[in-house]
């Protein structure tokens, strides 16, 4: 025997017992895996206590079926093996970075199958306890918002070589999908929404301030960072024409202090420090309390990112249950206790009509972006030179002298620089 080492025979028997355990432990493995392929109701009651006595086996098994799942689904995807979307005028600011060809394919479930998940769907709101709702910009394409992901998404056609053109937001209203989000809210199924989009159709949907957590900021809204607390000047017109990746400043002044006032954007690669609109607080308190998260129109590429947001810190069994409508694959998909292929629009007319719901119209007259708004001092009209929002097609726009932007080459604000830095220019020799 070695010194201060076990003789060759009791490392035999170390091994012996250590392959014995083994064997045991793939025996247990085998007989939690057979009983939970049984439907619960056929579960007896000593299968019952295996399951309760090996939690853990239990969540690794639940793992791997999820991730079995979730590579089948994304090989039907990529082999379009579901039915293909035409490409059209889609979302966008959903996140940022690179496309490959099989994460950006869109496909949508059939009528009845997508019938059958909205029914799944309405029972998960129904029962949740605490429901935060994830948006991102497939809400916002009903509206003629263009997104990043999409087929004719803004990196998509950065990635082309093609030139992108600024939208008339002045135009945007908010769709079904916000008007019903706001429904749920009042009728108190949803609890908070966390979003990542900068048009402010949100707010201009009835949603209270306090419900909404704008985590990219909103365009509508400039703040002074010199007044403590930071005082907030809502607009109703685009405030960040001449902002971009770094340069905040609008070319306004605070009434109060007189100091530079600053859009609320957060571009990709900064990091958002406002308290307000992007609500931080309210978006992790809310997070912690979620029995439920509903992602609609978001390919959760940036939302991922924030583990606050995904209670990463509970174990898997304690975590929110995760329900996802979107056209593209998403990273979150293996999570997902349920993942719908539509728009969400369609999804969300379907789900309203589940759940009993009227979904309430659109109403510039009743826009609180009205009442919110603080008017350009004398002076200021020559600030900016975006369309205003105007309560109807007759009322001319106070101090307008913007005209559509439609035809013209997105060049400033968060839709415009704060996409083209990441194109390459080419060398002049």
């Amino acid at each position: 025997m070695a010194a201060g080492g076990l003789s060759r025979s009791e490392r035999k028997a170390a091994e012996r017992v250590r392959r014995l355990r083994e064997e045991q432990q793939r025996e247990r493995l085998r007989q939690v895996s057979r009983i939970l392929r049984k439907a619960a109701a056929e579960r007896s009651a000593e299968e019952g206590r295996l399951l309760a006595e090996s939690e853990d086996l239990v969540t690794e098994l639940q793992g791997r079926s999820r991730r079995r799942e979730g590579l089948k689904r994304r090989q039907e995807e990529a082999s379009s093996a579901a039915r293909p979307l035409r490409p059209g005028p889609l979302a966008w600011w959903g996140g940022r970075g690179g496309l490959t060809t099989a994460a950006s394919r869109q496909v949508c479930d059939d009528p009845e199958l997508l019938q059958r998940k909205v029914r799944e769907l309405a029972g998960a709101v129904r029962n949740a306890k605490y429901l935060v709702v994830y948006t991102g910009a497939g809400i916002s394409t009903a509206a003629s918002i263009p997104d990043y992901r999409g087929p004719n998404g803004v990196w998509t056609l950065l990635q082309k070589g093609r030139s992108i053109r600024a939208a008339d937001l002045s135009e945007a209203e908010p769709t079904l999908t916000h008007m019903s989000i706001t429904r749920l809210y009042e009728q108190k199924l949803v609890q908070h929404v966390v979003s990542q989009n900068c048009d402010g159709l949100h707010l201009r949907s009835g949603l209270p301030r306090t419900a909404i957590s704008e985590l990219h900021g909103n365009m509508y809204i400039e703040v002074c960072t010199a007044c403590t607390p930071n005082r907030e000047y809502v607009r109703v017109f685009d405030v960040t024409e001449r902002t971009a990746l770094h340069r905040h400043q609008t070319g306004r002044a605070c009434h109060k202090c007189g100091a530079q006032l600053r859009d609320t954007i957060v571009h990709f690669g900064e990091r958002g420090t406002l308290g307000q609109p992007l609500n931080w607080e309210a978006a992790t308190q809310a997070a912690s309390k979620a029995d439920t998260i509903l992602c609609l129109g978001s390919s959760l590429k940036v939302l991922k990112k924030y583990p606050r947001l995904w209670c990463m810190t509970k174990p898997p069994s304690r975590r929110p249950k995760l329900y996802i409508v979107n056209l593209q694959w998403t990273p979150k998909d293996d999570w997902a206790a349920l993942k719908l292929h539509g728009k969400c629009d369609d999804v969300m007319r379907l789900l309203m009509d589940e759940l009993g719901l009227e979904i309430p119209p659109y109403s510039r007259w009743q826009d609180p972006i009205f009442s919110l708004a603080t008017p350009l001092r004398a002076g200021e009209e020559g600030s900016h030179s975006r369309k205003s929002l105007c309560r109807s097609q007759e009322e001319p726009p106070l101090g307008d002298r913007g005209t559509p932007l439609s035809s013209a080459p997105a060049l400033g604000g968060w839709f415009g620089r704060g996409c083209t830095k990441r194109t390459k220019r080419k060398k002049v020799l």
